[in-house]
């Protein structure tokens, strides 16, 4: 009552006068006006602090190439051309189609992306509070000697809430917890950060299916090589096998000496080891083939035309060294590394200013869960925090250091795959003119010595020369064939090189 009592007593207290009145109510507008501009501004100005960051600008480093190509006066401009353009065998277009599907390399790597997708995902989260609800019920066995009043049971010994020795205790809240306020941007700096790494192993996906591509088409030209090797051994050695028998025939005449039998002897011999050789690399080559594309080599492949009689593949221009930077994935995943390098300063720089998290939760609580969903169990609670860096004693300019020269060694990185770049395609560019001379050459090398063969084997049958002299045709011709036949395998494979040195299907 004594609390009442002094509540409810009156102290008299004058009025005051209509000048006071009018100069205190002028203070108090001009207060609201000052602060109400100040807090204007300062809001204004987190506003401009938390829409941006620290990363520096991003400018993209020169190219360390020359302008154009060796060799290229004018360089023909780069069109687009998929992989399904590109190669022109039906074969070997089923065979892509297959290894794009089944290789596992091609597998991980989408993998890959989506695992760097999710991660960017996870860190985007960072920038927005998230929100938590939690119902908690709570109960406690009290002992006798911890109420009030020891073991009596009446209703003045239990506490508020307990009930035969048992203390309840209900909340349902909803709240946030150490949300921060990205006032300097780190936040945004490693969201930047994992997405640009999200756009490398995008770029890398491209490149593994590319290097897939690669390895899939050299390895069916190897195949096909092979096979035609092969067949010119077989047409050799059922030659051979004919002059063998024809001079067997001779020596048991006595029209023949033992030295031409054995030269005879020697060169079908050495073409059977042939035989057995390329017999063994066909089979090995659609193991390589099956290996490449993740699945058995299929039975039901299209017919192929003669090696060297079929058009694997298109024409390719190549272009500028600047359209480089826009094809090849290995120079775009480089570019996107050094993107996230700067989102990496950006954020090292931010740690260098305070953070202010903020805690906050709303909700119910209460003693008794009938009353629990009424007015009176309303609660909140409200703890923002600050925390300024004073003494880190070198690690915050230590991480800062260490960002800048991640940043210098990926910068290098991006010079070396745009010089790589340039090598390879100068390579390729220099080889395809000269490969299509050497196999010109090496296809009249074989008209001349089927010529050769065709004059020898005339001349021994008349009696005008020995057999030696025919003997030795038949090897000429045959090392010819295997020559030209090696030739056109290095010739398609420089096509295939070519294709993955610029980029592949853009």
């Amino acid at each position: 009552m004594f609390f009442f009592e002094k509540k409810n007593q009156k102290t008299f207290t004058p009025s005051p006068s209509p000048a006071i009145r009018h100069r205190r109510k002028g203070a108090y507008l001009n207060r609201q006006k000052f602060f109400g501009s100040f807090f204007q501004k300062r809001t204004f100005f987190l506003c401009l602090l938390s829409s941006c960051t620290l990363a520096p600008p991003y400018k993209q480093p020169s190219l360390p190439v020359p302008a154009t190509y060796p060799g290229a006066s004018l360089a023909e401009p780069a069109k687009s051309l998929a992989w399904q353009q590109f190669f022109t065998d039906p074969a070997l277009k089923r065979l892509l189609a297959i290894a794009l599907r089944e290789n596992r390399d091609v597998r991980t790597a989408a993998f890959d992306v989506a695992q760097a997708k999710a991660q960017f995902r996870v860190q985007r989260a960072a920038l927005f509070p998230s929100l938590n609800v939690t119902g908690v019920g709570e109960y406690e066995g009290l002992s006798q000697s911890g109420l009030v009043g020891g073991t009596s049971a009446s209703s003045t010994a239990t506490p508020t809430g307990a009930s035969g020795g048992t203390f309840r205790y209900y909340t349902l809240s909803a709240g946030t917890t150490s949300y921060e306020l990205d006032l300097f941007g780190q936040q945004r700096s490693l969201t930047r950060q994992a997405f640009e790494k999200y756009l490398a192993q995008g770029e890398n996906q491209r490149a593994v299916a590319l290097t897939v591509i690669g390895d899939v088409a050299t390895a069916y030209i190897t195949w096909l090589a092979d096979q035609e090797l092969l067949r010119v051994t077989q047409d050799t050695l059922r030659t051979q096998d004919d002059s063998v028998r024809l001079t067997q025939a001779e020596f048991d005449h006595g029209e023949a000496t033992l030295l031409s039998l054995r030269q005879a002897q020697t060169a079908a011999l050495s073409a059977r080891a042939n035989l057995a050789q390329y017999r063994r690399a066909v089979v090995q080559d659609a193991n390589e083939i099956a290996l490449l594309i993740g699945a058995p080599v299929p039975a039901d492949l299209p017919p192929r035309a003669p090696f060297g009689a079929q058009t694997l593949m298109a024409d390719l221009p190549a272009g500028l060294p600047a359209d480089l930077l826009t094809r090849r994935p290995d120079i775009r995943k480089a570019e996107h590394t050094l993107r996230a390098d700067n989102a990496d300063i950006g954020a090292a720089r931010a740690a260098f200013f305070p953070q202010i998290q903020l805690t906050g939760s709303g909700g119910l609580s209460s003693l008794q869960f009938d009353k629990l969903f009424t007015p009176g169990a309303l609660t909140w609670s409200f703890a923002p925090q600050i925390t300024v860096p004073i003494f880190t004693f070198g690690q915050t300019q230590g991480n800062l250091d260490a960002a800048k020269a991640q940043r210098g060694i990926d910068v290098a990185a991006y010079e070396k795959a745009v010089q790589t770049a340039f090598h390879d395609v100068a390579n390729a560019l220099a080889a395809r003119a000269t490969y299509v001379d050497q196999v010109q050459a090496q296809s009249r090398d074989v008209d001349a010595a089927a010529d050769y063969d065709r004059l020898a084997k005339m001349r021994f049958k008349a009696g005008i020369d020995n057999f030696l002299t025919a003997l030795d045709a038949e090897r000429t011709l045959y090392a010819a064939q295997q020559t030209l036949v090696q030739a056109r395998e290095a010739q398609l494979q420089n096509l295939v090189s070519l294709y993955q040195s610029l980029g592949g299907g853009w």
